[in-house]
């Protein structure tokens, strides 16, 4: 199994997880992980930072500024 196939099935585990405390667990290990690292892009997203990424999307959005999933398909297939 690819490396990407792998990170797939964990974006997917993660999608249906239920178990709160399990999530919290494997979250704290990655936050500490790049502290460590002293990686500080990785951190949560303030309320005004999704409200700002939100309002942007809506915009791009009625400006016709984004791709269909057919073509991201097609661009995938050149990776």
């Amino acid at each position: 199994m690819n490396l990407e196939t792998r990170k797939l099935n964990l974006i997917t585990y993660l999608a249906q997880l239920q178990d709160e405390s399990v999530f919290e667990k494997i979250e704290s290990y990655i936050l500490k992980k790049f502290e460590k690292e002293n990686n500080l892009e990785l951190r949560p997203f303030t309320v005004e930072e999704l409200v700002t990424r939100i309002e942007k999307s809506e915009q791009d959005l009625k400006n016709g500024k984004y791709k269909s999933q057919d073509d991201l398909e097609k661009i995938a297939t050149n990776w």
